[in-house]
Protein backbone atom coordinates (compact mmCIF):
# COMPACT_ATOMS: atom_id res chain seq x y z
CA UNK A 1 0.00 0.00 0.00
CA UNK A 2 0.88 3.72 -1.00
CA UNK A 3 2.49 5.28 2.18
CA UNK A 4 1.28 8.73 0.62
CA UNK A 5 -2.18 9.41 -1.67
CA UNK A 6 -1.46 10.12 -5.37
CA UNK A 7 -1.87 13.74 -6.43
CA UNK A 8 -4.28 13.00 -9.30
CA UNK A 9 -8.02 12.73 -9.20
CA UNK A 10 -10.40 10.91 -11.39
CA UNK A 11 -14.48 10.69 -12.31
CA UNK A 12 -15.77 7.07 -11.47
CA UNK A 13 -16.27 6.31 -15.29
CA UNK A 14 -12.64 7.14 -16.17
CA UNK A 15 -11.51 4.33 -13.17
CA UNK A 16 -13.95 1.93 -14.86
CA UNK A 17 -13.14 2.31 -18.09
CA UNK A 18 -9.40 2.79 -17.57
CA UNK A 19 -8.92 -0.20 -15.22
CA UNK A 20 -9.94 -2.66 -17.66
CA UNK A 21 -8.20 -1.19 -20.27
CA UNK A 22 -5.10 -0.83 -18.65
CA UNK A 23 -5.44 -4.38 -16.78
CA UNK A 24 -5.79 -5.78 -20.60
CA UNK A 25 -3.07 -3.69 -21.94
CA UNK A 26 -0.62 -5.47 -18.77
CA UNK A 27 -2.04 -8.87 -19.36
CA UNK A 28 -3.83 -8.85 -16.11
CA UNK A 29 -7.28 -10.85 -15.65
CA UNK A 30 -9.98 -8.51 -13.82
CA UNK A 31 -10.59 -11.45 -11.60
CA UNK A 32 -6.87 -11.32 -10.29
CA UNK A 33 -7.38 -7.25 -9.37
CA UNK A 34 -10.26 -8.41 -7.12
CA UNK A 35 -8.42 -11.07 -5.40
CA UNK A 36 -5.13 -8.24 -5.20
CA UNK A 37 -7.93 -5.19 -3.84
CA UNK A 38 -9.60 -7.99 -1.43
CA UNK A 39 -6.24 -9.05 0.07
CA UNK A 40 -5.04 -5.04 0.24
CA UNK A 41 -8.69 -4.80 2.14
CA UNK A 42 -7.59 -7.16 4.17
CA UNK A 43 -4.15 -6.53 4.98
CA UNK A 44 -5.72 -2.99 6.04
CA UNK A 45 -8.01 -4.97 8.52
CA UNK A 46 -5.15 -6.50 10.02
CA UNK A 47 -3.17 -4.23 10.66
CA UNK A 48 -5.88 -0.80 11.64
CA UNK A 49 -8.03 -3.51 13.97
CA UNK A 50 -5.79 -6.41 15.00
CA UNK A 51 -7.44 -7.45 17.52
CA UNK A 52 -10.77 -7.51 15.95
CA UNK A 53 -12.12 -11.25 16.00
CA UNK A 54 -15.69 -11.49 15.03
CA UNK A 55 -16.03 -9.62 11.71
CA UNK A 56 -19.60 -8.28 9.61
CA UNK A 57 -19.24 -8.28 5.80
CA UNK A 58 -21.84 -6.84 4.25
CA UNK A 59 -22.18 -7.09 -0.03
CA UNK A 60 -23.96 -5.70 -2.44
CA UNK A 61 -24.65 -7.26 -6.05
CA UNK A 62 -21.64 -5.69 -8.11
CA UNK A 63 -17.57 -5.93 -7.89
CA UNK A 64 -17.58 -4.33 -5.28
CA UNK A 65 -19.74 -6.62 -3.26
CA UNK A 66 -17.03 -9.71 -4.77
CA UNK A 67 -14.37 -7.70 -2.87
CA UNK A 68 -16.48 -8.17 -0.06
CA UNK A 69 -16.25 -12.11 -0.84
CA UNK A 70 -12.54 -11.96 -0.80
CA UNK A 71 -12.23 -10.35 2.13
CA UNK A 72 -14.43 -12.88 3.96
CA UNK A 73 -12.66 -15.90 2.36
CA UNK A 74 -9.45 -14.70 3.82
CA UNK A 75 -11.02 -14.01 7.17
CA UNK A 76 -11.67 -17.59 7.25
CA UNK A 77 -8.61 -18.70 5.85
CA UNK A 78 -7.14 -16.66 8.75
CA UNK A 79 -9.71 -18.62 11.44
CA UNK A 80 -11.69 -15.12 11.81
CA UNK A 81 -15.32 -15.64 12.51
CA UNK A 82 -17.38 -14.23 9.60
CA UNK A 83 -20.68 -13.61 9.23
CA UNK A 84 -21.36 -11.98 5.53
CA UNK A 85 -24.79 -10.70 4.71
CA UNK A 86 -25.95 -10.03 1.15
CA UNK A 87 -27.98 -7.83 0.15
CA UNK A 88 -29.40 -8.78 -3.00
CA UNK A 89 -29.68 -12.35 -4.09
CA UNK A 90 -25.99 -14.14 -4.53
CA UNK A 91 -27.89 -16.18 -7.28
CA UNK A 92 -27.87 -13.26 -9.30
CA UNK A 93 -24.11 -12.47 -8.81
CA UNK A 94 -22.34 -12.98 -12.52
CA UNK A 95 -18.44 -12.01 -13.71
CA UNK A 96 -15.90 -11.92 -11.04
CA UNK A 97 -18.01 -11.43 -7.95
CA UNK A 98 -19.59 -14.40 -8.55
CA UNK A 99 -16.34 -16.22 -9.06
CA UNK A 100 -15.35 -14.40 -5.18
CA UNK A 101 -18.97 -15.55 -3.89
CA UNK A 102 -18.34 -19.29 -5.05
CA UNK A 103 -14.46 -18.80 -3.62
CA UNK A 104 -16.06 -17.79 -0.26
CA UNK A 105 -18.18 -20.58 -0.34
CA UNK A 106 -15.88 -23.61 -0.54
CA UNK A 107 -14.00 -22.20 2.25
CA UNK A 108 -17.14 -22.77 4.56
CA UNK A 109 -18.24 -19.51 4.33
CA UNK A 110 -22.06 -18.85 4.81
CA UNK A 111 -24.08 -16.12 3.49
CA UNK A 112 -26.59 -14.09 5.16
CA UNK A 113 -29.72 -12.75 3.22
CA UNK A 114 -32.63 -12.07 5.67
CA UNK A 115 -32.34 -9.05 8.12
CA UNK A 116 -28.86 -7.65 8.23
CA UNK A 117 -27.43 -8.99 11.89
CA UNK A 118 -28.00 -6.70 14.61
CA UNK A 119 -25.68 -8.79 17.33
CA UNK A 120 -21.85 -6.85 18.36
CA UNK A 121 -19.09 -7.31 16.01
CA UNK A 122 -15.45 -5.97 16.08
CA UNK A 123 -15.32 -4.49 12.45
CA UNK A 124 -17.56 -3.98 9.32
CA UNK A 125 -16.70 -3.91 6.48
CA UNK A 126 -19.14 -2.15 3.68
CA UNK A 127 -18.85 -3.50 0.18
CA UNK A 128 -22.47 -2.96 -0.50
CA UNK A 129 -22.19 -0.14 -3.49
CA UNK A 130 -18.78 0.93 -5.15
CA UNK A 131 -18.60 3.73 -7.10
CA UNK A 132 -21.05 3.41 -9.68
CA UNK A 133 -24.21 4.39 -7.68
CA UNK A 134 -26.00 7.12 -9.06
CA UNK A 135 -29.55 6.95 -7.33
CA UNK A 136 -30.51 7.96 -4.09
CA UNK A 137 -30.63 4.22 -1.49
CA UNK A 138 -33.81 2.92 -0.88
CA UNK A 139 -35.05 0.25 0.88
CA UNK A 140 -33.34 -2.04 2.81
CA UNK A 141 -30.40 -1.38 0.98
CA UNK A 142 -30.75 2.18 3.43
CA UNK A 143 -31.87 0.48 5.85
CA UNK A 144 -28.66 -1.48 6.63
CA UNK A 145 -26.83 1.88 6.05
CA UNK A 146 -29.00 3.20 9.30
CA UNK A 147 -28.18 -0.01 10.99
CA UNK A 148 -24.71 -0.15 10.11
CA UNK A 149 -23.61 3.78 11.29
CA UNK A 150 -26.15 3.25 14.93
CA UNK A 151 -24.07 -0.19 15.49
CA UNK A 152 -21.02 1.29 17.55
CA UNK A 153 -18.76 -0.66 15.41
CA UNK A 154 -15.72 0.43 13.47
CA UNK A 155 -16.24 0.19 9.33
CA UNK A 156 -14.17 -0.06 6.64
CA UNK A 157 -15.12 0.93 3.37
CA UNK A 158 -13.97 -1.12 0.13
CA UNK A 159 -13.27 1.83 -2.26
CA UNK A 160 -16.00 4.16 -1.66
CA UNK A 161 -18.27 4.29 1.85
CA UNK A 162 -21.42 3.09 0.12
CA UNK A 163 -24.21 6.22 -0.65
CA UNK A 164 -21.07 8.40 -1.51
CA UNK A 165 -21.28 9.64 -4.91
CA UNK A 166 -17.69 9.02 -6.50
CA UNK A 167 -17.75 12.32 -8.80
CA UNK A 168 -19.09 15.05 -6.14
CA UNK A 169 -19.00 13.81 -2.72
CA UNK A 170 -22.53 14.40 -2.17
CA UNK A 171 -24.93 11.73 -0.62
CA UNK A 172 -27.53 9.35 -2.26
CA UNK A 173 -29.93 9.74 0.87
CA UNK A 174 -27.69 8.03 3.27
CA UNK A 175 -24.09 6.70 3.42
CA UNK A 176 -22.17 5.07 5.55
CA UNK A 177 -19.88 6.44 8.52
CA UNK A 178 -16.51 4.74 7.81
CA UNK A 179 -13.11 5.04 10.11
CA UNK A 180 -11.43 3.73 7.55
CA UNK A 181 -11.50 4.01 3.88
CA UNK A 182 -9.39 2.24 0.87
CA UNK A 183 -9.36 3.05 -2.61
CA UNK A 184 -7.55 0.83 -5.27
CA UNK A 185 -6.29 1.76 -8.84
CA UNK A 186 -6.93 5.32 -8.94
CA UNK A 187 -8.05 7.98 -6.36
CA UNK A 188 -11.91 8.90 -6.94
CA UNK A 189 -12.25 12.63 -6.42
CA UNK A 190 -15.71 13.14 -4.97
CA UNK A 191 -13.79 11.48 -1.45
CA UNK A 192 -12.22 14.71 -1.01
CA UNK A 193 -14.40 17.26 -1.12
CA UNK A 194 -18.25 18.46 0.33
CA UNK A 195 -19.82 15.94 2.65
CA UNK A 196 -17.29 12.94 2.44
CA UNK A 197 -15.25 14.37 5.27
CA UNK A 198 -18.21 13.14 7.45
CA UNK A 199 -18.19 9.68 5.71
CA UNK A 200 -14.68 8.82 4.59
CA UNK A 201 -12.38 8.88 7.82
CA UNK A 202 -8.87 7.91 7.31
CA UNK A 203 -8.38 7.25 3.27
CA UNK A 204 -5.62 4.69 2.10
CA UNK A 205 -5.33 3.93 -1.18
CA UNK A 206 -3.67 0.79 -3.24
CA UNK A 207 -2.78 1.15 -6.83
CA UNK A 208 -3.05 -3.14 -6.98
CA UNK A 209 -0.02 -2.66 -9.37
CA UNK A 210 -1.56 -0.79 -12.23
CA UNK A 211 -1.66 2.62 -11.10
CA UNK A 212 1.12 3.64 -12.45
CA UNK A 213 0.69 2.68 -16.19
CA UNK A 214 -3.09 4.23 -15.25
CA UNK A 215 -1.97 7.36 -14.03
CA UNK A 216 0.44 7.40 -17.25
CA UNK A 217 -2.65 7.01 -19.91
CA UNK A 218 -5.27 8.23 -18.51
CA UNK A 219 -5.00 12.08 -18.06
CA UNK A 220 -6.84 13.81 -15.61
CA UNK A 221 -7.73 18.05 -14.48
CA UNK A 222 -8.11 17.56 -10.69
CA UNK A 223 -5.65 17.41 -8.79
CA UNK A 224 -5.03 16.87 -5.18
CA UNK A 225 -3.07 19.24 -3.15
CA UNK A 226 -1.69 18.35 -0.15
CA UNK A 227 0.90 19.77 2.77
CA UNK A 228 3.44 18.21 0.78
CA UNK A 229 3.51 20.46 -1.83
CA UNK A 230 3.26 23.89 0.06
CA UNK A 231 6.89 24.20 -0.28
CA UNK A 232 7.28 23.69 -4.41
CA UNK A 233 4.93 26.40 -4.79
CA UNK A 234 6.09 29.03 -1.91
CA UNK A 235 6.89 32.34 -3.73
CA UNK A 236 11.07 32.71 -4.14
CA UNK A 237 12.28 35.97 -2.74
CA UNK A 238 16.09 36.63 -3.07
CA UNK A 239 18.12 37.78 -0.92
CA UNK A 240 18.82 41.17 -1.70
CA UNK A 241 15.29 41.26 -1.84
CA UNK A 242 13.43 45.08 -0.54
CA UNK A 243 9.91 45.99 0.50
CA UNK A 244 9.31 47.15 -3.09
CA UNK A 245 9.98 43.79 -4.52
CA UNK A 246 7.69 42.39 -2.46
CA UNK A 247 4.41 43.81 -3.69
CA UNK A 248 2.26 46.48 -2.71
CA UNK A 249 -1.38 45.60 -1.56
CA UNK A 250 -4.30 47.54 -0.43
CA UNK A 251 -7.08 46.15 1.46
CA UNK A 252 -10.29 47.48 0.98
CA UNK A 253 -13.14 46.88 3.59
CA UNK A 254 -14.71 47.77 6.74
CA UNK A 255 -17.25 50.06 7.35
CA UNK A 256 -17.93 51.04 10.62
CA UNK A 257 -18.62 48.32 13.36
CA UNK A 258 -16.92 45.70 11.10
CA UNK A 259 -12.84 46.90 11.23
CA UNK A 260 -12.33 43.52 12.84
CA UNK A 261 -12.59 41.94 9.04
CA UNK A 262 -10.18 44.37 7.73
CA UNK A 263 -7.36 44.42 9.90
CA UNK A 264 -7.17 40.45 10.23
CA UNK A 265 -6.71 40.73 6.42
CA UNK A 266 -4.45 43.09 6.26
CA UNK A 267 -2.52 41.15 9.10
CA UNK A 268 -2.43 38.09 7.57
CA UNK A 269 -0.86 39.62 4.25
CA UNK A 270 1.69 40.81 6.16
CA UNK A 271 2.64 37.75 8.05
CA UNK A 272 2.73 36.00 4.34
CA UNK A 273 4.99 38.33 3.24
CA UNK A 274 3.71 41.26 1.48
CA UNK A 275 5.91 43.98 1.13
CA UNK A 276 3.62 47.39 2.33
CA UNK A 277 0.11 46.83 2.99
CA UNK A 278 -2.94 49.14 3.58
CA UNK A 279 -6.38 49.72 5.01
CA UNK A 280 -8.72 51.39 3.06
CA UNK A 281 -11.62 51.76 5.37
CA UNK A 282 -13.77 53.98 7.55
CA UNK A 283 -12.02 56.60 9.89
CA UNK A 284 -13.63 55.27 12.64
CA UNK A 285 -11.09 52.26 12.75
CA UNK A 286 -7.93 54.02 12.74
CA UNK A 287 -7.00 53.67 16.47
CA UNK A 288 -7.78 50.03 17.08
CA UNK A 289 -5.89 49.39 13.39
CA UNK A 290 -2.47 51.21 15.23
CA UNK A 291 -3.20 49.14 18.28
CA UNK A 292 -3.44 46.15 17.06
CA UNK A 293 -0.53 46.49 13.97
CA UNK A 294 1.32 49.57 13.37
CA UNK A 295 2.43 47.93 10.17
CA UNK A 296 -0.18 48.48 8.55
CA UNK A 297 -1.23 51.85 6.93
CA UNK A 298 -4.35 53.71 6.53
CA UNK A 299 -5.97 55.11 3.64
CA UNK A 300 -9.38 57.17 3.96
CA UNK A 301 -12.14 57.74 1.30
CA UNK A 302 -15.18 59.76 1.90
CA UNK A 303 -17.65 60.17 -1.06
CA UNK A 304 -17.32 63.88 -1.02
CA UNK A 305 -13.77 63.15 -1.55
CA UNK A 306 -14.24 62.40 -5.29
CA UNK A 307 -13.46 59.92 -7.89
CA UNK A 308 -10.45 61.29 -8.38
CA UNK A 309 -9.49 61.12 -5.33
CA UNK A 310 -10.13 57.52 -4.81
CA UNK A 311 -8.59 56.96 -8.22
CA UNK A 312 -5.62 58.11 -6.11
CA UNK A 313 -5.86 55.92 -3.76
CA UNK A 314 -6.39 52.73 -5.83
CA UNK A 315 -3.61 53.15 -8.00
CA UNK A 316 -0.79 53.36 -5.64
CA UNK A 317 -1.46 49.56 -5.26
CA UNK A 318 -0.27 47.11 -7.05
CA UNK A 319 -2.69 44.13 -5.92
CA UNK A 320 -6.59 44.79 -4.58
CA UNK A 321 -8.01 42.81 -1.47
CA UNK A 322 -11.89 43.53 -1.65
CA UNK A 323 -14.82 43.36 0.65
CA UNK A 324 -14.00 42.07 4.11
CA UNK A 325 -16.15 44.13 6.48
CA UNK A 326 -17.69 46.50 2.82
CA UNK A 327 -21.02 46.09 3.72
CA UNK A 328 -23.42 46.94 1.08
CA UNK A 329 -23.49 51.41 1.68
CA UNK A 330 -23.42 53.89 -0.80
CA UNK A 331 -19.50 53.72 0.12
CA UNK A 332 -19.02 50.24 -0.70
CA UNK A 333 -20.81 50.24 -3.91
CA UNK A 334 -18.30 53.37 -4.88
CA UNK A 335 -14.92 51.43 -3.56
CA UNK A 336 -16.15 48.19 -5.41
CA UNK A 337 -16.85 49.63 -8.76
CA UNK A 338 -13.72 51.94 -8.27
CA UNK A 339 -11.78 48.75 -7.73
CA UNK A 340 -13.38 46.46 -10.69
CA UNK A 341 -12.58 50.02 -12.83
CA UNK A 342 -8.69 49.87 -11.79
CA UNK A 343 -8.04 46.73 -14.00
CA UNK A 344 -5.64 45.62 -10.88
CA UNK A 345 -5.68 42.32 -10.27
CA UNK A 346 -7.48 41.51 -7.15
CA UNK A 347 -9.31 39.00 -4.57
CA UNK A 348 -12.81 39.74 -4.65
CA UNK A 349 -14.89 38.15 -0.69
CA UNK A 350 -17.58 38.57 1.61
CA UNK A 351 -19.87 41.83 0.75
CA UNK A 352 -17.86 42.06 -2.44
CA UNK A 353 -18.77 38.96 -3.42
CA UNK A 354 -22.91 40.02 -3.12
CA UNK A 355 -22.19 43.14 -4.32
CA UNK A 356 -20.98 40.99 -7.81
CA UNK A 357 -24.05 38.92 -7.77
CA UNK A 358 -26.48 42.12 -8.08
CA UNK A 359 -23.63 43.69 -10.81
CA UNK A 360 -21.96 40.97 -12.53
CA UNK A 361 -18.49 42.01 -14.27
CA UNK A 362 -16.22 39.35 -15.88
CA UNK A 363 -12.38 39.53 -15.49
CA UNK A 364 -9.56 37.20 -15.61
CA UNK A 365 -6.61 39.13 -13.00
CA UNK A 366 -9.20 38.43 -9.70
CA UNK A 367 -9.49 35.70 -7.61
CA UNK A 368 -13.37 35.02 -6.07
CA UNK A 369 -13.29 33.08 -2.78
CA UNK A 370 -17.03 32.26 -2.24
CA UNK A 371 -18.24 30.09 0.80
CA UNK A 372 -21.01 28.15 -0.42
CA UNK A 373 -23.98 30.44 0.63
CA UNK A 374 -22.13 33.27 -1.52
CA UNK A 375 -21.58 30.94 -4.94
CA UNK A 376 -25.72 30.14 -4.45
CA UNK A 377 -26.34 33.91 -4.69
CA UNK A 378 -23.04 33.88 -7.75
CA UNK A 379 -25.44 31.03 -9.90
CA UNK A 380 -28.65 32.12 -8.52
CA UNK A 381 -29.15 28.44 -6.86
CA UNK A 382 -29.33 27.32 -3.59
CA UNK A 383 -26.74 25.96 -1.11
CA UNK A 384 -27.91 22.89 -1.29
CA UNK A 385 -27.78 22.86 -5.31
CA UNK A 386 -24.15 24.24 -4.45
CA UNK A 387 -23.36 21.07 -2.35
CA UNK A 388 -24.46 18.21 -4.27
CA UNK A 389 -22.06 19.22 -7.48
CA UNK A 390 -18.71 21.34 -5.77
CA UNK A 391 -17.37 20.58 -9.12
CA UNK A 392 -19.56 21.76 -11.72
CA UNK A 393 -20.56 25.07 -9.26
CA UNK A 394 -17.23 26.18 -9.01
CA UNK A 395 -16.90 25.68 -13.42
CA UNK A 396 -19.97 27.77 -13.33
CA UNK A 397 -19.00 30.39 -11.08
CA UNK A 398 -15.77 31.02 -13.21
CA UNK A 399 -17.73 30.58 -16.57
CA UNK A 400 -19.56 33.20 -15.73
CA UNK A 401 -17.52 35.88 -13.70
CA UNK A 402 -13.45 34.21 -15.21
CA UNK A 403 -10.55 34.40 -13.13
CA UNK A 404 -9.66 31.88 -10.47
CA UNK A 405 -12.73 30.56 -8.03
CA UNK A 406 -11.63 28.94 -4.69
CA UNK A 407 -14.93 27.73 -3.54
CA UNK A 408 -14.71 27.07 0.21
CA UNK A 409 -15.46 24.86 2.79
CA UNK A 410 -14.69 20.76 3.03
CA UNK A 411 -12.42 19.89 0.48
CA UNK A 412 -12.03 23.36 -0.61
CA UNK A 413 -11.81 23.25 -4.69
CA UNK A 414 -9.40 26.08 -6.51
CA UNK A 415 -10.09 26.26 -10.85
CA UNK A 416 -8.74 28.27 -12.87
CA UNK A 417 -10.87 27.48 -16.20
CA UNK A 418 -8.53 24.45 -16.97
CA UNK A 419 -7.31 22.59 -13.63
CA UNK A 420 -9.23 22.30 -10.81
CA UNK A 421 -7.37 21.68 -7.32
CA UNK A 422 -8.23 20.20 -4.01
CA UNK A 423 -6.96 21.11 -1.27
CA UNK A 424 -6.51 18.15 1.50
CA UNK A 425 -6.07 20.26 4.52
CA UNK A 426 -8.03 21.75 6.84
CA UNK A 427 -10.16 21.14 9.95
CA UNK A 428 -13.10 21.61 11.30
CA UNK A 429 -12.20 23.66 13.40
CA UNK A 430 -12.07 26.42 10.83
CA UNK A 431 -15.82 27.09 10.85
CA UNK A 432 -15.41 30.35 12.68
CA UNK A 433 -16.00 34.04 11.77
CA UNK A 434 -13.12 35.43 10.09
CA UNK A 435 -11.58 33.05 8.77
CA UNK A 436 -12.40 34.12 5.50
CA UNK A 437 -11.42 37.41 6.03
CA UNK A 438 -7.47 35.99 7.01
CA UNK A 439 -7.89 33.50 3.53
CA UNK A 440 -8.44 36.76 1.65
CA UNK A 441 -5.20 38.42 3.10
CA UNK A 442 -2.90 35.00 2.31
CA UNK A 443 -3.83 34.85 -1.04
CA UNK A 444 -3.70 38.70 -2.35
CA UNK A 445 -0.53 38.88 -0.64
CA UNK A 446 0.61 35.92 -2.33
CA UNK A 447 -0.78 37.79 -5.40
CA UNK A 448 1.32 40.79 -4.79
CA UNK A 449 4.21 38.34 -4.43
CA UNK A 450 3.98 36.40 -7.85
CA UNK A 451 1.52 38.32 -9.98
CA UNK A 452 0.31 34.80 -10.85
CA UNK A 453 -3.62 34.81 -9.79
CA UNK A 454 -3.52 30.79 -10.49
CA UNK A 455 -0.30 30.44 -8.09
CA UNK A 456 -1.60 32.83 -5.69
CA UNK A 457 -4.88 31.22 -5.05
CA UNK A 458 -3.01 27.79 -4.91
CA UNK A 459 -0.55 28.50 -2.63
CA UNK A 460 -2.54 30.43 -0.53
CA UNK A 461 -5.64 28.35 -0.15
CA UNK A 462 -3.30 25.59 1.11
CA UNK A 463 -0.77 27.77 2.84
CA UNK A 464 -4.46 29.02 5.47
CA UNK A 465 -5.77 24.94 5.66
CA UNK A 466 -1.98 24.08 6.81
CA UNK A 467 -1.58 26.91 9.08
CA UNK A 468 -5.16 26.02 10.36
CA UNK A 469 -4.16 22.51 11.32
CA UNK A 470 -1.07 23.48 13.15
CA UNK A 471 -3.63 25.81 15.19
CA UNK A 472 -6.05 23.17 15.33
CA UNK A 473 -3.03 20.42 17.18
CA UNK A 474 -4.26 21.38 21.18
CA UNK A 475 -7.74 21.21 19.67
CA UNK A 476 -10.32 22.22 17.21
CA UNK A 477 -12.99 23.26 18.75
CA UNK A 478 -12.37 27.40 19.88
CA UNK A 479 -9.95 27.81 17.08
CA UNK A 480 -9.77 31.61 16.10
CA UNK A 481 -8.91 33.16 12.82
CA UNK A 482 -6.14 35.13 14.75
CA UNK A 483 -4.83 31.75 15.76
CA UNK A 484 -2.98 31.46 12.41
CA UNK A 485 -1.47 34.26 11.90
CA UNK A 486 1.61 34.17 13.68
CA UNK A 487 1.90 30.40 11.75
CA UNK A 488 1.65 32.05 8.26
CA UNK A 489 5.28 33.07 7.66
CA UNK A 490 7.06 30.21 9.11
CA UNK A 491 9.31 28.50 7.33
CA UNK A 492 7.94 25.54 5.10
CA UNK A 493 9.86 21.99 5.63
Amino acid sequence: MAASLPQSLYRSDQVKRGERKIASDLGVEMYDLMERAGLAAFCLLRQRWPEAKKILITCGSGNNGGDGYVVGRLALEAGLQVVLWSASDPETLTGEARTAKQAFLAQSGVILSADLPSEPFDLIVDALFGTGLSRAVEGHYRDAIKVINASGSPVLAIDIPSGLHADTGSVFGDAINADCTISFVALKQGLFTGKAADHCGHIVFDGLGIHEAFEAHIPTSVTLLGVNLLKDFQPVRRRSAHKGQCGRLLCIGGQQGMGGAIILCGQAALRTGAGLVALLTDKTHINAILASQPELMIRQWQKEDGAQALSSVIHWADVLALGPGLGQSVWARALFEAALASQLPVVVDADALSLLSHFPHNYDHWVLTPHPGEAARLLDLTVEEIERDRFSAVKEIHNRYGGVVVLKGAGTIVYDGTYCSVIHAGNPGMASGGMGDVLTGVIASCLAQTQSVKEAARFGTLLHSYAADIAAQHGERGLLASDLLPLLGNNIE
